[in-house]
């Protein structure tokens, strides 16, 4: 039979085997921008098409060549979000989150959508976690979003991976280096590409980011964003620099950074990894004080950064970072019969109840296919429950690693298998002369320690 259809390129299947990488990094990455303060925001994949033109910009390639946009059946433009923050800034507007405590933190985890040509790390639909901060101006601000992209690095053990930094100043000293470019790039501009022949009138600093080999090499002796900085923002960028400093985050001032989004002021910065590749930036962000304003607003300086999940799998796996074991099941039940199979039913029920993991074989195969598929699934402990175990109330239960089997009575499993696990354990942490861990042995159902949370 032929397969109808295939996933459509650029995007990629999880599959169960996998996704346990995927939750632990979404897990930690949540965790750790909790333990900033910061509370996860949850927003719809699709938008009016205008919040990414006004918010993203309509000079970059976002917008131009890559988002997903569509007329619904009302006659609405409406697009796939290509990026978090936009969605992240309508909610903050349209839900008058200025009036609460600010700055107001958001964090997320969600899909986004690009049209653009697949390779690794860069997908057509990808997933970006990302921190936003509404209403500061500080640049405490800004060392704190660092921090926070740098303790995630650290924690899931990625290396060689180094932080650029950069300013690209306020409207008022960017006019003065907007005429700079100008007057740099109209000398080469029977030479620039197409695209970044429009970009010269309306946002010449989008050339400094084009792709192209030829713009790039151009760009490279155009004059630099930092000579131009008001008294301002270059104050605001050495006190980053300083609260950088203080927690010891290394760090190299990249001028060539504007980042690929027009919404950004002052601070940019982007943690590069060189072994993926072309496509090396895992996380990038800074400041956006005018995307509020520009959205119906008020003025509400801000922050942020997005973080490329699948470009940080492939970081962590290219370096053989260490994941966690996928979770097994505690208990694989063997059961022979229909009055087995009742019980089987029965002890699953209330070893769930406890916040164990339990599996049994619905298609109720042979004794010998059913061991098979336990072994498969690399259950802890499982159990063999015919007449005989049923009408005795008692049976024997097998420690897969081990090979130890004890008798448990059935009637009071759940107690018994809490008793012989705990006991299994002490007598290895026994053994092997470790310290034992009442918290973690005591919690044996359900807990973060077994994986079956």
């Amino acid at each position: 039979m032929a397969l109808l259809t295939k996933a459509i390129k650029g995007t990629k299947d999880v599959l169960p085997k996998d996704v346990h990488k995927n939750q632990y990094i979404e897990a930690t990455v949540l965790d750790i921008a909790e333990k900033f303060g910061y509370k996860e925001i949850r927003t719809p994949v699709f938008e009016h098409t205008e919040l990414f033109q006004r918010g993203v910009g309509d000079t970059t390639d976002v917008v131009q060549k890559e988002m997903y946009t569509f007329d619904d059946k009302g006659g609405r433009s409406i697009t796939l979000r290509p990026e978090g923050t936009a969605g992240a800034a309508r909610s903050y507007l349209e839900n008058a989150l200025f009036n609460e405590t600010l700055p107001q933190k958001a964090c997320y985890v969600l899909s986004c959508y690009r049209y653009e040509k697949p390779q690794a790390g860069r997908l057509r639909e990808f997933h970006q976690f990302g921190v936003e901060a509404f209403g500061t101006e500080n640049p405490l601000a800004d060392a704190e979003i660092i921090s926070l992209a740098k303790t995630i690095f650290d924690t899931l053990g990625v290396r060689d991976i180094h932080l650029e930094i950069n300013s690209i100043g306020c409207p008022k000293c960017r006019s003065e280096y907007h005429k700079a470019l100008k007057e740099y790039f109209s000398a080469h501009v029977d030479d620039l590409c197409e695209t970044c022949k429009g970009r010269l009138e309306k946002n010449p600093m989008r050339i400094l980011d084009c792709k192209s080999p030829v713009c790039s090499e151009i760009a490279e002796n155009a004059p630099v964003v930092l000579d131009y900085l008001c008294d301002e923002c270059k104050e605001h960028f050495e006190k980053v620099k300083l609260y950088l400093s203080a927690q010891n985050i290394d760090f190299s001032v990249n001028p060539k950074i504007v980042r690929g989004l027009d919404y950004y002021t002052k601070t940019v910065f982007e943690f590069v990894c060189d072994s993926i590749g072309a496509q090396g930036t895992v996380c990038g962000g800074g400041r956006y004080d005018g995307l509020i304003e520009e959205l119906g607003g008020q003025k509400t300086p801000s922050l942020g950064f997005g973080m490329g999940l699948e470009r940080l799998m492939l970081v962590m796996e290219s370096q053989g970072c260490e994941f966690p074991e996928p979770a097994v099941p505690d208990l694989f039940i063997v059961a022979l019969g229909d009055k087995a199979t009742l019980k089987a039913i029965e002890i699953a029920k209330d070893m769930r109840d406890e916040g164990f993991g339990v599996v049994y074989d619905l298609n109720q195969r042979s004794l010998r296919a059913q061991m098979k598929y336990a072994d498969k699934l690399g259950a802890k402990y499982n159990i063999v429950i015919g007449d005989n175990e049923v009408e005795n109330g008692i049976a024997e239960i097998k420690n897969m690693k081990t090979g130890e089997k004890q008798e448990i009575a059935l009637k009071t499993f759940v107690s018994g298998f809490y008793s012989i696990s705990l006991g299994e354990q002490l007598a290895e942490l026994e053994i092997n002369g470790e310290e034992v861990d009442f918290s973690s042995l005591f919690g044996l159902g359900g807990n973060e320690e077994n994986g079956n949370n």
